[in-house]
């Protein structure tokens, strides 16, 4: 049998201690919203997205992730957008759910470009199951109690820029420390037992290039800081053929080398996926990890597609 209790011990001291705590997503590209308010300020139409992540396939206790997302512009202009924003996130006996409100408000620079400011506000809902541990000591006082529905709140912002080929971005999802747990003092039983929360700060950028009528070339890149974490960076790059057919690979710096494809069903969905190998010891006890997404906009009558989106 496989080590994984003494690697799953390993991967949740460094989820839940000074190492990046919230869920990576390698088609970062179509879940922008969940790391980003800004971004629905650039949707058109009311839409739709799904997402579902099961990393380190095989590996017993390995982080799960689904999201939802929904927007809407309103307003004559379209200045304003409001969403929601839901993650599930999995990673052993714990599993937090969060749930917030994104609001953005749009500056029309051009005829295709526009800056968008965007803050988010929830709350975050974290429970641990101790049993589900391979604990070494039964009676250890640090495991004896599960903790249930630990409920903290979330404020986040960013700004988005974006054209019809181009955007930028920059954000924080969640600018509270907020504490959970923590066996920091072992010695004493009466000691509050806690983890902070460290502000995660994204950098995303993207363009589409054309290449002839069929083609066109879509790099992107996302960079991720948290403190007592390296600088996370991933690079990638899709191929749009006809714009119908999507495929490309990233490459997430010292960690993976992902496959990604997808397909434009119509005008309005857009389904894709993709997978990762992972170049770290972790792919001795896994299968990679992989991803599925759904994208769906709803477009009023009167409404009209000018231009197709491509991010």
């Amino acid at each position: 049998m496989k080590n994984y209790y003494t690697l799953l011990l390993v991967l949740m001291c460094a989820y839940f201690g000074n190492a990046q705590q919230d869920a990576q997503y390698t088609q970062y590209m179509y879940n922008t919203q969940v790391i980003n308010p800004g971004y629905i300020g650039s949707k058109e139409a009311l839409s739709f997205g799904l997402l579902y992540r099961s990393q380190w396939v095989g590996f017993d206790g390995a982080p799960k992730t689904a999201t939802f997302t929904v927007s809407k512009p309103f307003g004559e202009l379209k200045q304003s957008s409001l969403g929601l924003s839901l993650v599930m996130d999995k990673i052993g006996p714990s599993t937090e759910t969060n749930l917030v409100v994104d609001y953005s408000y749009s500056l029309i620079l051009s005829e295709e470009g526009r800056l968008s400011f965007g803050v988010k506000a929830g709350v975050d809902l974290l429970n641990v199951d101790y049993t589900k541990l391979n604990i070494y000591d039964s009676n250890d006082v640090q495991f004896s109690d599960n903790l249930e529905s630990k409920l903290q709140p979330q404020l986040g912002a960013g700004v988005y820029y974006n054209t019809n080929k181009l955007y930028l971005g920059l954000s924080v999802p969640n600018l509270l420390n907020s504490k959970h747990y923590n066996s920091e003092n072992l010695d004493d039983i009466n000691a509050d037992a806690y983890a902070i929360d460290r502000l995660h700060y994204f950098f995303i950028a993207g363009y589409v290039a054309s290449i002839s009528d069929e083609v066109k070339f879509k790099p992107a890149t996302m960079l991720k800081f948290v403190s007592g974490s390296p600088l996370q960076v991933d690079l990638s790059g899709n191929f749009l053929i006809n714009d119908k057919f999507t495929i490309g690979a990233s490459y997430r710096w010292d960690a993976a080398i992902s496959a990604m494809a997808g397909f434009q069903i119509n005008n309005k969905m857009f389904i894709g996926m993709g997978y990762d190998f992972q170049t770290t010891d972790v792919e001795d006890y896994s299968d990679g990890s992989f991803e599925i997404f759904l994208k769906f906009d709803v477009f009023e009558k009167i409404e009209k597609i000018l231009t197709p989106r491509f991010f």
